[in-house]
């Protein structure tokens, strides 16, 4: 999936936790770790190919199958932000540091979660890296029609939250 759409799903799932548990949960934190493991991932290529790009060093922002590896590291980074074991530990460890879980930390799971089902080929998600390579070979979310459905969707989720959010603001000032 998008980034962009892996950040409105964390958002939203978090202002669902917050709505039906209390729990207090930071919905840009939450933004920030559904988009994670595709920023962890891809940051640094592109930086680099941007870079490279402003000085002459290439002509396209896309990468040269007849180039030199260099980014072969990039497939580490991100067979490692999109595993549930690596994920798990994380959420472990801050949860440790913390003293309580991270409830927004659960968009980097949600990502992980969405992608399994909707990334395929080399771009498998090796969800219980390092333990295993297997990915599922899903449905690509770059299809049109699954890009289209899947904003559908996120809209109405947010007119719903909207909406509910009025409602109870309507709610608190009539009484």
């Amino acid at each position: 999936m998008d980034i962009l759409a892996h950040g409105l799903w964390a958002t939203a799932g978090a202002i669902g936790l917050r709505r039906k548990t209390q729990i207090a949960t930071s919905l840009g934190w939450a933004a920030f770790w559904g988009a994670f493991p595709d920023l962890f991932s891809f940051i640094i290529p592109a930086t680099v190919r941007i870079w490279w790009l402003l000085t002459g060093t290439t002509r396209s922002l896309l990468p040269d199958p007849h180039g030199p590896q260099h980014f072969q590291f990039v497939w580490q980074l991100y067979h490692s932000s999109h595993s549930l074991v690596v994920f798990g530990l994380a959420f472990g460890l801050v949860w440790l540091f913390a003293r309580r879980p991270v409830y927004s930390m659960l968009g980097w799971a949600l990502h992980i979660a969405v992608d399994i089902f909707t990334h395929r080929g080399i771009f498998a998600t090796h969800f219980l890296w390092p333990f295993s390579s297997y990915g599922w070979d899903g449905s690509p979310w770059e299809d049109v029609r699954f890009l289209a459905v899947n904003y559908i969707v996120l809209a109405a989720i947010y007119l719903l939250i909207l909406r509910s959010a009025r409602s109870a603001r309507k709610q608190r000032t009539s009484a």
